[in-house]
């Protein structure tokens, strides 16, 4: 079994390439069980969540165990942790093994990319990411490679960590600037992509212009969300799975559960958008939503990328 450096997921997740990986297998057969979710308290009493996430297809086995620890934040390390095992579905021999803490970052990162590509308006042109985690981080790139931006604003609690992650965007070229005013920044977005462990609305749908996408990731409980009830209501709203994102998530499960919304108001699952079976976006004035749990499928993608590629 080989055992994958980190470097090297690093180096073979290049963005492009990773979004038309999930855009291929999409359009594939697979099966993929509901994933376990299970919620643990510390000895601090700090909530913390074990996921694990199996699936295959006719060649290729898949299992991620990730942990997600919010409190991590204040010892200054990363809120989540996962490890990968890649296995040869017709044996279940044990092909590879990698950390898939920056996988599961930038095939998160890429799907929402992958959903922009089908809602967000062609020329869109500011793009405004918030928070400021592993996935966040990823965020600026994978957009980039599918919409032409002009201008990236960054929100972040952190001011230094802001700072200091916009610097670094300038070094690459990338036009970015900081905001401490969230409201004028979202009023001016095109393009809104939030990944945050938010517990509460931080993007105010009364804040959101016609024509805007929201791309909302970081909400993966059914308790917690990021958006509130009126940007649910203006919006198209989008999702990876109706199996996670409705019934996992507290940026869709509350307000159905409030009545706001309904399961059948969603348009489409980011497989329609990929078949064809949605066309997406259908007018430059249509407030689009995008929400993601995540899937075990889109780990499989970018492990066979970097499996594949690593093995020569």
């Amino acid at each position: 079994m080989l055992i994958i450096p980190d470097e090297k997921i690093s180096k073979y997740l290049e963005y492009k390439k990773l979004i038309e990986a999930l855009r291929g297998i999409f359009q594939t057969d697979y099966t993929m069980p509901v994933r376990h979710h299970h919620f643990y308290k510390t000895p601090e009493g700090d909530e913390n969540t074990l996921i694990l996430m199996p699936v295959w297809n006719n060649d290729y086995m898949g299992m991620k165990q990730v942990t997600v620890a919010p409190a991590n934040a204040n010892r200054n390390m990363p809120s989540i942790f996962a490890q990968y095992i890649l296995s040869n579905s017709k044996t279940g021999e044990p092909l590879a093994m990698m950390n898939a803490t920056e996988l599961t970052a930038r095939r998160t990162a890429c799907s929402s990319a992958l959903a922009s590509s089908y809602l967000s308006r062609k020329d869109a042109e500011n793009l405004l990411i918030v928070g400021g985690g592993s996935v966040a981080s990823q965020l600026v790139q994978a957009h980039m490679s599918v919409r032409n931006f002009e201008k990236v604003s960054v929100w972040m609690r952190n001011t230094a960590k802001m700072d200091e992650f916009v610097a670094g965007l300038k070094d690459q070229g990338i036009d970015a600037e900081t905001v401490t005013n969230l409201e004028e920044a979202a009023r001016k977005a095109d393009v809104i992509s939030c990944a945050t462990l938010s517990k509460t609305p931080i993007i105010k749908g009364e804040w959101i212009k016609s024509g805007t996408h929201l791309d909302m990731i970081g909400s993966h409980k059914p308790d917690t969300r990021e958006t509130d009830d009126v940007a649910i209501s203006k919006s198209s709203i989008f999702v990876d799975s109706r199996a996670g994102a409705l019934h996992e998530t507290g940026e869709l499960a509350i307000p159905i559960a409030d009545g706001i919304i309904t399961a059948e108001d969603v348009k489409a699952d980011i497989v329609e958008l990929v078949k064809g079976i949605h066309p997406g976006r259908t007018s430059s004035e249509e407030i689009t939503l995008f929400k993601s749990a995540g899937l075990a499928i889109e780990d499989l993608a970018a492990a066979l990328l970097v499996y594949k590629s690593y093995n020569g």
